[in-house]
């Protein structure tokens, strides 16, 4: 549970598990005794839109039948082109009333087991009441678009932005590139020569709709020219 009050800068793992599953242009679903199903090209509506998951029943039915135990596999891929472009992944278990197929039209529904999701923080398990409780990202569809957007149409902002980063990046940076973006905020990538850093860039306050991220982008510019302004004077 987050802090009463406190400022929240970034997602927790349920809400991270939650945008890749929505976001998701593919996965893998694997089960027990058969070759893994690539499923591709998920049309906008991401895992969500073709496994729907339900909580796990109170009791085990006496006959449970046909129930099929079942994984998903997920991989949170950067949109730009940074060096190790793997943000996370996350693998869903849980349970099948039938085989998965490709050819149904209709969402399969899905059992829940747990969540495992692992980036560079670690690795993190997310219960299904922990999914219940997120509220989606507004901007989880809408991310790529957004950093390919700031990298190919606003390039000279990026290392403007580049000036709030604490600490301050160590010499021989070859380059910067927007990584990540959610609704607390930004992160960059940072690359030297046969390693990175990171940098995360607070919002103000969360986003509560996609149309607010470019008020808040402008307002870490803003920010970062003041920076950039007070240097001088005290230089």
């Amino acid at each position: 549970m987050r802090p009463f009050n406190a400022r929240v800068t970034q997602p927790t793992p349920a809400e991270r598990v939650l945008s890749i599953l929505t976001a998701a242009h593919s996965m893998t679903v694997v089960s027990d005794g058969h070759d893994p199903i690539e499923v591709h090209r998920l049309d906008g509506a991401g895992a969500m839109g073709h496994v729907h998951l339900h909580a796990p029943p109170e009791a085990r039915p006496a006959h449970p039948g046909t129930r099929v135990p079942v994984r998903l596999e997920l991989t949170d891929i950067a949109p730009t082109p940074v060096r190790d472009r793997m943000r996370a992944r996350v693998t869903v278990t849980g349970l099948l009333l039938a085989e998965y197929s490709m050819e149904t039209t209709a969402s399969t529904c899905m059992e829940f087991g747990q969540a495992v999701l692992d980036d560079h923080n670690g690795r993190a398990f997310v219960t299904y009441a922990a999914l219940q409780r997120t509220d989606p990202d507004p901007i989880a569809t809408g991310e790529g678009a957004m950093l390919t957007h700031l990298m190919d149409g606003h390039s000279e902002l990026v290392p403007l932005l580049l000036r709030l980063a604490q600490p301050q990046p160590d010499k021989g940076m070859v380059r910067v590139l927007p990584l990540a973006m959610d609704r607390y905020g930004l992160t960059l990538r940072l690359e030297y020569p046969g390693t990175h850093r990171d940098v995360r860039l607070p919002f103000a306050k969360p986003l509560s709709r996609t149309d607010q991220a470019g008020s808040q982008i402008r307002s870490l510019v803003a920010a970062a020219r003041r920076v950039s302004h007070l240097n001088r004077l005290l230089a």
